[in-house]
């Protein structure tokens, strides 16, 4: 899962990037409001924690933008501990959640993950589309009843798939999605269908259907034959 963490707070930004890449989350981060606006219309995240105040404009100024936008992005706003307006503020634009300074990095992580589990599953820790079941919480994948060991990378393409079934995702949404900023130093895309590749032997290999689907000359999706 992609996450965009705007802070101000150099300190700061770089302890909760640190902690959120430690969960295994893509992690990218702005400093600022003008950095931060570029970034939520290039790049698509699921989940986008914004300071109220940076040093060039309002991260409600933000929210206001993503929701015109119709960005399907969860949100949750970081607070001062004295600024009450600005939290129900944020919430009455549409923001998710939020957390209030100083806070604990395991609330933080806590936090993020009952929203990811609350807009993309239901709220379920245990998420089963076809043979295919993920343990979101433990990060373990089985087809049918046998476990099958995934790398990261295979594991989060995977989990993005979960969340967009049905939906076509393009090779270049599905390397954006898993690997952040640095997919703009790759030369092509063959690390993805390497990647995919693998997924689906290890899938088949288990004795259950493979669901992802080659769409030609886009990408993939994920789609469970209905006999």
């Amino acid at each position: 899962m992609k996450l965009l963490v705007i802070e101000d707070n150099t300190k700061l930004l770089v302890s909760i990037k640190e902690i959120l890449a430690a969960e295994n989350f893509v992690c990218e981060t702005a400093e600022t409001f003008e950095s931060a606006h570029e970034k939520i219309f290039l790049y698509n995240y699921d989940i986008i924690i914004a300071d109220i105040n940076l040093p060039d404009g309002s991260g409600l100024e933000l929210i206001k933008e993503i929701k015109k936008q119709n960005l399907s992005s969860g949100i949750i706003i970081i607070s001062a501990r004295n600024s009450l307006d600005n939290k129900i503020e944020g919430l009455d634009l549409g923001a998710d959640d939020y957390i209030t300074k100083p806070f604990d990095m395991a609330e933080l992580v806590a936090r993020v993950k009952a929203l990811l589990r609350r807009r993309s599953f239901s709220g379920n820790d245990l998420v089963t589309i076809g043979e295919i079941s993920i343990d979101t919480n433990n990060r373990e994948v089985f087809a049918g009843k046998q476990k099958i060991e995934l790398t990261k990378s295979e594991y989060d393409i995977l989990l993005f798939f979960f969340s967009n079934q049905s939906r076509v995702l393009t090779r270049e949404s599905i390397a954006e999605h898993i690997w952040g900023d640095n997919m703009d130093l790759a030369d092509s895309f063959d690390f993805i269908y390497s990647h995919i590749k693998n997924l689906r032997k290890k899938i088949t290999a288990a004795g259950t259907d493979d669901p992802i689907k080659a769409v030609y000359g886009i990408g993939y999706k994920l789609e469970i034959n209905k006999e």
